[in-house]
């Protein structure tokens, strides 16, 4: 659903806005990176298909595909998202525990449900990846995982504040972390987005634990697919998952605003119990569930940032076709200009 701001004015003109873009879009890359050890390697735009190297989401959502005539039709896909692409480069450039690598990710995904203020046909966005040691795989490594992107977030906030001192900062000085679970119990009545947007407003910031696994009333949070994230594992707090969503509170659209989805990733044991959780079985033959079953890629976390909602938050944008160019309804860019907010 479109929200239209009350009375909105951009904080940036529009005819500027793409030189804070590229700032805030430096500033945070360069420090995302150092604070999570990452080299920059190069984003494949497509994949082989039939691999099970693509992101296959919550598995129901198609991926734009076409064939290379000179390699008698091989069918290619444009990529969902890197989530396994980039673990298999942690193995083939030997990347040791405590190091990673990002990349600048752009993708297609034409089975959004709807395309709203935060919703697009074109994903961009910061994909990582950094190896850990098995000893890694547990909720104490993803919070302070968590605890250092929160840092640079809070980091790129001031910058942007010192650069457009208009714009002033929100981030709650710690992110809040809330299991799944307990934000079920606590919002029994409502829906996964209705308890994310209690949360969010309650808190400032949160990381909302356990995405993809069966909560107690039997159904899920939210989906994800089964060979990357662990959701499955049980953890020292007596609940299960290793992954989880960075949210924040936006003020200007009264909403909850994902930021990002990371988690530590499934090892041997996780991969088997949640292709069988999913009746995924199957996947089994592929070269990157391959891979995994045979310890020829290095334990993970990872995850991905979105580069055009964070710049979005950060300029207090009311769209994201503020801050990237795709296409939209013709009523809704005509009810946006009506209402001050200029679509690329």
């Amino acid at each position: 659903m479109l929200i239209i701001p009350e009375n909105y004015k951009p904080t940036i003109d529009p005819e500027l806005s793409e030189d804070a873009l590229k700032l805030i879009k430096d500033h945070f890359q360069d420090d995302f990176s150092s604070a999570l050890h990452l080299r920059r390697v190069t984003a494949p735009l497509f994949v082989a298909a039939n691999t099970g190297i693509n992101d296959n989401l919550n598995g129901t959502e198609r991926p734009v595909s076409f064939g290379i005539k000179c390699m008698n039709d091989a069918k290619c896909e444009i990529v969902h998202s890197l989530a396994k692409w980039k673990r298999m480069k942690l193995g083939a450039y030997k990347i040791k525990p405590g190091y990673g690598l990002y990349t600048d990710m752009n993708a297609l995904r034409p089975d959004e449900d709807e395309l709203d203020n935060l919703h697009s046909v074109y994903v961009d966005q910061w994909d990582w990846e950094r190896s850990i040691e098995a000893k890694d795989r547990n909720l104490k490594y993803l919070k302070k995982t968590v605890k250092t992107i929160y840092t640079v977030l809070k980091d790129t906030e001031k910058f942007v504040y010192k650069r457009f001192p208009n714009i002033e900062p929100i981030l709650p000085e710690q992110i809040t972390f809330i299991q799944s679970e307990d934000l079920l119990k606590e919002y029994p009545d409502l829906t996964p987005f209705e308890r994310e947007n209690k949360a969010a407003e309650k808190y400032g910031a949160v990381f909302i634990i356990g995405i993809g696994g069966k909560l107690s009333n039997g159904k899920i949070h939210d989906g994800r697919s089964p060979d990357y994230d662990d959701w499955s594992s049980p953890t020292e707090d007596g609940y299960f998952g290793l992954n989880g969503d960075i949210i924040l509170w936006n003020p200007l659209l009264k909403r909850s605003f994902e930021i990002s989805s990371m988690g530590i990733r499934v090892d041997k044991e996780a991969l088997l119990r949640q292709l069988e959780l999913t009746n995924t079985n199957d996947r089994k033959e592929l070269i990157f569930h391959k891979s995994v079953l045979e310890d020829k890629i290095p334990l993970s976390i990872g995850g991905g940032i979105g580069q055009s909602r964070l710049c979005m938050f950060f300029l207090r944008m009311a769209h994201i076709g503020e801050s990237q160019s795709s296409i939209w309804p013709e009523d809704m860019i005509k009810k946006c200009a009506e209402n001050n907010i200029v679509l690329k």
